[in-house]
């Protein structure tokens, strides 16, 4: 089965492209795709220097983005959000978008597209620009931090990772007159994880999803496959990985992608917390998403 580890090397995008009819300022690198062996997932890195831009356009992709540093603009359907390290985003197939930079800084981000990107020899195109290179002062003026919480807001979220599990799931203010909370914000907790869903179906996703999850010392998953694609983008922490059998040291600026059938599994030996950002390309189905190893080997032994 098709599985890796690599560390990203950010020094890809530490130069920007040369400046074309479509961008300026634009440096992008795919980490997981193709020539690692994925089907439906691309996963890659990308940065904008200060003043850069994109034209707008749309794909006949979906596409996703979790921001890493710096402040994006990225303007959706129209709406122009401004958005910091943590917040993360939804491009529907055929929405049109822009992303620009009006700080003096860069901004970095990590993304996720279904299907992947046509090769530029595929004989077809994918991805449909503007000719027109968008107004940065414009945007700058008309962009503004996302409404979180607003029932209105779509396709823009924000989220830091889970504080500790004895923090996350305490309650200490009263019952009635809480914040309210509803399955849109819930964490799943199990074995020492907290899962938190950024993107997925609820979010305006048809073909991806993409949330975060945090080990607390000692938490594990334990060997399994599914019957779809994963890759893990490591924020922050150190914990074990075994993949197909091969086990390594994963930590912070690490990615993993386990393929279809590839089994898998996380083990947080250490004292202290993991992070990471983990995507999945096609969605899950609503049953038997995980197989998991132990349960099935019985049959074999009996």
């Amino acid at each position: 089965m098709t599985s890796f580890v690599a560390r990203v090397d950010w020094d890809r995008v530490a130069s920007p492209l040369p400046t074309s009819a479509t961008a300026h300022g634009l440096a992008r690198a795919v980490v997981v795709g193709p020539e690692q062996g994925a089907v439906h997932t691309e996963i890659a890195i990308g940065s904008l220097q200060a003043g850069g831009w994109i034209c707008r356009h749309f794909h006949s992709f979906e596409e996703s983005l979790y921001v890493l540093g710096g402040e994006l603009l990225l303007e959706v359907d129209g709406t122009v959000h401004r958005l910091h390290k943590g917040d993360f985003a939804l491009v529907p197939i055929g929405v049109q978008h822009t992303l620009a930079n009006g700080r003096d800084e860069p901004v970095r981000w990590m993304s996720m597209n279904t299907p992947q990107r046509l090769a530029p020899d595929a004989g077809r195109k994918d991805t449909f620009f503007e000719k027109t290179p968008p107004d940065l002062a414009d945007l700058d003026a008309r962009a503004v931090r996302p409404a979180f919480g607003d029932p209105r807001l779509r396709w823009v979220g924000h989220y830091d990772g889970t504080p500790p599990q004895a923090e996350a799931l305490r309650l200490t203010d009263p019952a009635r007159g809480r914040a309210s909370a509803g399955m849109d914000t819930a964490l799943v907790v199990y074995s020492g994880i907290s899962v938190k869903m950024l993107i997925d179906r609820v979010f305006g996703a048809e073909l991806l999803t993409m949330f975060t999850v945090d080990y607390e010392p000692g938490g594990s998953a334990q060997q399994h496959d599914h019957p779809f694609e994963e890759a893990y983008f490591f924020l922050d922490g150190e914990c074990e990985a075994e993949l197909d059998g091969a086990v390594y040291t994963v930590r912070a600026g690490d990615v993993v992608f386990a393929g279809v059938g590839a089994v898998h599994g996380f083990y947080n030996n250490g004292t202290g917390r993991v992070r990471w950002i983990e995507t999945q390309a096609p969605q899950p189905p609503a049953r038997h998403s995980y197989r998991w190893v132990p349960v099935w080997k019985q049959f074999e032994e009996e």
